[in-house]
């Protein structure tokens, strides 16, 4: 039997089924999906306004935070309308190139994701090992220029991924995808052709972004402790590690849920699928969750301007 006669040529449509095995409750499963994205939105957007309003806080580590939170309010909502229409509309159709145009959205967020975590552990870096030459390296045009890097790499090791789909893949076994989200593995998996490139691609992209920022993070991490344990006096120590906590939790609980997810979804063959479909919704959808709420608690200047405009709010004539 020829591969035509057995698969799709080409779909104009793809059926994505949300949570396989979780379709009669998909309905809930959508509210806590829905109250992460709200939470994420708003305290994205509270902390660009807090940034941008408060004068202390133009410094390298608050701008890549501020383009990491435009980079969070982006991923999350190139994921969670979509998969909200799925939940609670039960409408599961999705074009074949907007289904791509999402998958290329979702990964180059996620590469920006990784290079703001970077940008943000290189500044904390050079603040605490080389502290009287940190505003002279860390410039205005260094920061826009790392901003650019960032972005333009992202996007030039993504593409791909797009171009390959679209010019080598032709013949497709099934247009139904099993994800409630487009992901470059999942659209892969349909196809009847050779996808070994695409394979080879995909995790070329992911050991080039994951692999070089984790590396680099986890060295600048290990000069930073080298440096701080050598400050004689304990006070000093504490509020040089200070600086850097709130960095540590968001950098660890977006790489942990990177290779929980990416483990789960090339070796677990016997983990249930709704299991790697929640993982890896989670590991894009919560760290925008997370971030502006670990950035609000663990750092002074956010926090003290949070209850400043709640207090002014409440108290006009102070």
């Amino acid at each position: 039997m020829s591969i035509s006669n057995i698969t799709v040529f080409m779909p104009s449509v793809f059926t994505l089924i949300g949570i396989p095995g979780l379709e009669s409750v998909q309905c809930w499963t959508g509210i806590p999906f829905c109250v992460m994205y709200l939470i994420a939105m708003i305290g994205n957007a509270l902390l660009l306004i807090i940034i941008k309003s408060e004068p202390s806080l133009h410094e390298p580590m608050y701008i890549f935070l501020g383009m990491l939170g435009v980079t969070d309010i982006a991923l999350s909502t190139s994921i969670v309308p979509k998969m909200l229409t799925i939940f609670w509309f039960h409408i599961p159709e999705i074009y074949f190139d907007s289904c791509l145009l999402q998958m290329w959205l979702i990964h180059t967020f996620e590469g920006l994701e990784s290079g703001f975590l970077l940008a943000m552990a290189l500044d904390r870096y050079v603040a605490i090992c080389y502290p009287l030459r940190h505003a002279a390296i860390f410039t205005p045009q260094l920061v826009t220029q790392v901003a650019a890097m960032v972005t333009l790499r992202a996007t030039i090791l993504v593409t791909p991924t797009l171009v390959l789909i679209k010019c080598r893949l032709h013949f497709y076994y099934t247009k139904v995808i099993s994800h409630c989200y487009c992901e470059h593995m999942a659209i892969v998996k349909l196809a009847a052709d050779d996808v070994s490139v695409n394979k080879i691609y995909g995790l070329f992209v992911a050991f080039t972004v994951a692999g070089l920022d984790l590396t680099c993070i986890t060295l600048s991490y290990v000069q930073i402790f080298i440096t701080v344990f050598r400050l004689p006096q304990k006070e000093a120590r504490l509020k040089a590690f200070n600086t850097c906590i709130a960095h540590i939790c968001v950098f660890l609980q977006f790489y942990l849920l990177a290779f929980f997810s990416f483990f789960a979804h090339r070796f677990g063959s016997h983990i249930p699928p709704y299991v790697h479909i929640l993982l890896s919704s989670l590991y894009l959808l919560v760290p925008p969750f997370l971030n502006p709420i670990v950035y609000g608690v663990k750092t002074k200047q956010i926090r003290d301007h949070v209850l400043k405009m709640i207090f002014s709010k409440r108290h006009p004539d102070h």
